[in-house]
């Protein structure tokens, strides 16, 4: 029997009221889960913090007056800027160069691993990643070591003279002897404050250095013996010497003479050091370089971005190598004929062409960012955490923290959901565009 005219049957074929009935524990769900919640915290908002009393718009007041808020909102969008572009522009290179890979696939997967790692073990991980000590820390290992290369360390820090030895403090951390000294005699350069960890791996035991007719020789040494029992001034069997450290000769506040102690610790200087001081520079002293404060005050923020983008370069790079994938070839070859360089096809054709994909990813990333808390909360330190606070962040600080105001946690959860709609209008918009293409 032909349908009657004037009755508009369903997409589906089949009643509207059987569709609703599918459709409704779809909907109860999404509005418990999602709808009540937003609908109550923007309730919330005009309250106080026991709930009890309208506070209208002081919470929200806050939200722009609180110094530590506006922290995490300056932080968020230094997130919004840098991490999803950074992101973005490593993932194009990334795909770009992985197609003139041999094992493209491998590197590929090597890439896209750290996707596998959820958040909590990503700050874990960065978090011994910027440890400060270099010896459990690889970020300063490698700060260290590359410092290193170029200026050396100094080799025995906090080393001091007693008040019974013969040298004194000659001003910014170096040491002095008493007296002039003279050629032909021998100079005792006794320290002491020196850690066994710190001592030279090659230090040998230390010894009474041999006197020259014209030189002025001697000997610098720990003066201390391990368990006890040692004498000040004297060289004693289990001591051992300074190696490398500098010693310099100067008359009237001018080096005419330097050397640097053996492993024995006896060092020689010429016939111009007759009649001068001996002075220890305090380079041999300084403290030696640590690595950089990675979680302090100032470098906390960009360190947590990094290990953002170590996760998330990968998943750039796959959606832009599947877009890179539908690319038409003949355009970039035509170019290349027409004598355009790899740069000049990279910008004016490839990137043109990918830049639907670049605004899906960018888009996914910003609205991710928005939202970052796991990787803040675990990696910045107490001491540092309000300089890398964010509002995700604060808004658990603000609901859940020992001083807790749920009327201000409600209003930063309603400040990020205002912040995501205009991301996800955008969204919509361009996918509307794309399906009318």
């Amino acid at each position: 029997m032909p349908p009657v005219k004037g009755k508009r049957k369903s997409v589906t074929g089949t009643r509207k009221l059987v569709a609703a009935g599918f459709l409704l524990p779809a909907l109860v769900l999404l509005g418990a889960l999602v709808v009540y919640p937003i609908g109550f915290s923007v309730y919330r908002s005009f309250f106080d913090k026991s709930g009890d009393s309208f506070a209208g718009l002081d919470n929200y007041i806050e939200l722009f007056t609180d110094d530590t808020i506006l922290t995490a909102v300056k932080n968020n969008a230094i997130w919004v800027v840098v991490a999803p572009t950074v992101a973005t522009a490593l993932g194009l290179i990334f795909a770009v160069l992985t197609e003139r890979v041999r094992w493209s696939t491998a590197f590929k997967l090597v890439i896209f691993m750290p996707m596998a790692i959820s958040m909590l073990a990503s700050g874990i991980i960065f978090r011994l990643v910027y440890e400060q000590d270099p010896e459990r820390g690889i970020a300063n290992a490698v700060a260290v070591g590359v410092h290193d290369t170029f200026s050396e360390s100094a080799g025995f820090p906090r080393a001091r003279p007693l008040p019974v030895h013969p040298l004194k403090p000659a001003g910014g951390g170096a040491f002095v002897t008493k007296e002039p000294v003279s050629a032909g005699t021998e100079v005792l350069l006794p320290l002491v404050g020196v850690a066994p960890a710190k001592m030279p791996s090659d230090a040998a035991p230390a010894k009474a250095a041999k006197t020259a007719d014209g030189r002025v020789t001697g000997t610098a040494w720990l003066d201390f013996t391990k368990g006890g029992g040692g004498k000040p001034n004297v060289i004693d069997a289990k001591e051992l010497g300074l190696k490398g450290i500098k010693v310099e000769a100067v008359k009237d506040g001018k080096v005419v003479a330097s050397t640097t102690a053996g492993a024995d610790g006896t060092f020689s200087l010429p016939e111009a050091a007759d009649g001068a001081q001996l002075r220890l520079p305090a380079e041999n002293f300084r403290e030696p370089y640590n690595g950089v404060d990675w979680l302090g005050p100032s470098l906390v923020t960009p360190a947590i971005i990094g290990s953002y983008i170590w996760m998330w370069a990968g998943f750039a790079m796959v959606l832009i190598a599947a877009g890179l994938a539908s690319v038409p070839r003949e355009l970039m070859e035509a170019a290349r004929v027409d004598g355009a360089t790899e740069w000049q096809v990279f910008r004016r054709i490839t990137v043109p062409l990918l830049a639907p994909v670049l605004a899906v990813v960018m888009v996914t990333l910003m609205i991710n960012v928005l939202k970052i808390f796991d990787l803040v909360f675990i990696i910045a330190p107490g001491s540092s955490q309000d300089d890398a606070n964010v509002l995700a962040l604060q808004l658990y600080r603000s609901s859940f923290g020992t001083d807790a105001d749920l009327g201000v946690g409600s209003a930063i959860a309603v400040l990020l959901l205002l912040l995501v709609i205009p991301v996800m209008l955008f969204n919509i918009r361009r996918m509307r565009r794309e399906t009318r293409r």
